[in-house]
């Protein structure tokens, strides 16, 4: 059999993960071909839309009940690496959209543990079920939007954005800053919190139509990296969401939070996969101009010199300390029956998250070293793939906030806040 780009994190493919990594591999040739447009025009080339569609990757992790591949996290983070290996931004955009799928599967399992009330069964089965059709069988790109451009010293993300209850409904109120595909998605999933709350009690989730009265796009971002995944949020201004489109149930929120395995709802070693991805791309890039470009005196390749061999070896350490530790993590948060506690999961996010993007990081600038000047075209592989991958230092929390909340989980016992309220 062909050797898979997802292969080199996953050496272990089922037959299933295998074919659905297929599916992935079909469109990388896509992906590759408009990944430098796509970065140059700062906009999500919405053609993918329906490239991922046809694949039946819109659903690669919704269940096959509700029309989806029955995918799982090891088959979500073999195609964001491969992604990522292609065009970053897409596979960013992608995670984004399948991180939704999160909010029903999570409910679906908190309803058959027996954490919500009779009363409340029908109310987050519905929301629940409203998800999955729309990711599997009705193939909608979705947005997912929790982050806001207000900040917390206390937590990862300030949920400011109310919810007050109208007629038929409620009516959302505030900013969106992060989130991808803006603009592109069929639909946007919002947390805002219910105006009659102050606790993370009255965190819900609504489904907003892209093109709904009162819905604005935030001006386009021109950013360092990742420029193509349409991030750049949404304004809400009295908009209008019907109850059978929100998830208002009080704690509701809170509790799919708790029943997760990971940080936040699951599935974050994902985005980390992306920036390996890239970080591979730019290794394999570098090794195939220097093995192919010789010396003009010697007739060896450039590869073969002792200042490239320094780095092509410490790019291998680097590329494998980095695939082991997102390796780690990923069967800590899919291992059945589980092997650690959920603090022990977090934690071990805490620090994988940053070593792995600085080993991403370090891998793609050693990759400029050895292209010496020819790699530093704004255009090309190397500094597109450098551009990316710096955004991975910053993204969720930096490797130094990471450090420093992992060690207060192990002096102090104690996992820091992930969502309070305004």
């Amino acid at each position: 059999m062909a050797q898979l780009t997802a292969e080199f994190l996953f050496d272990d493919l089922t037959l299933a993960e295998r074919d659905r990594a297929e599916r992935v591999e079909a469109i990388l040739p896509e992906l590759r071909a408009h990944a430098e447009e796509a970065d140059a025009s700062g906009q999500f080339y919405a053609p993918h839309r329906e490239t991922l569609a046809r694949a039946g990757l819109l659903g690669l992790i919704i269940p096959e009940t509700f029309g989806g591949l029955g995918g799982g996290l090891r088959d979500l983070a073999a195609a964001t690496f491969a992604m990522g290996s292609a065009c970053p931004s897409t596979a960013l955009a992608y995670f984004f959209h399948c991180s939704t799928a999160s909010r029903g599967l999570l409910a679906l399992e908190a309803i058959e543990d027996g954490i919500f009330s009779p009363e409340e069964v029908p109310l987050v089965q519905r929301f629940a079920e409203n998800v999955l059709h729309r990711m599997g069988t009705k193939k909608q790109l979705l947005g997912n939007f929790a982050s806001e451009t207000v900040k917390s010293a206390q937590s990862a993300v300030l949920v400011a954005t109310e919810a007050e209850k109208v007629e038929g409904g409620w009516l959302l109120n505030g900013v969106k800053s992060f989130g991808c595909n803006t603009g592109v998605a069929d639909a946007y999933l919002v947390v805002a919190k219910r105006k009659d709350y102050s606790t993370a009690e009255g965190l819900c989730m609504f489904f907003v139509p892209r093109d709904a009265p009162g819905v604005r796009e935030r001006p386009q971002w021109d950013a360092l990296g990742m420029r193509a995944t349409a991030s750049h949020g949404i304004i809400l201004e009295h908009v209008f969401v019907p109850d059978e489109e929100a998830l208002t149930v009080p704690g509701a929120f809170v509790k799919l939070m708790e029943t997760s395995r990971g940080s936040l709802m699951g599935n974050q070693p994902a985005i980390s996969a992306i920036y390996l991805g890239a970080a591979k791309a730019a290794y394999d890039y570098a090794l195939e101009k220097t093995m192919t470009m010789k010396f003009e005196d010697s007739g060896m390749p450039i590869a073969s010199s002792p200042f490239h061999q320094e780095l092509i070896g410490n790019m291998a350490v680097k590329l494998e300390t980095a695939r082991l530790w997102l390796r780690r993590q990923i069967d800590l948060e899919s291992s059945d029956p589980p092997v650690a506690s959920k603090t022990e999961v977090v934690r071990h996010w805490r620090l994988a998250k940053g070593v792995i993007s600085e080993c991403a990081f370090e891998v793609v600038k050693m990759a400029l070293k050895m292209t010496g000047t020819s790699g530093t075209a704004n255009r090309g592989l190397i500094a597109r793939m450098f551009r990316d991958v710096a955004m991975s230092l910053v993204m969720g929390f930096p490797a130094e906030r990471g450090r420093l909340e992992a060690a207060k989980s192990i002096v102090e016992g104690a996992e820091s806040k992930t969502f309070v309220v305004r």
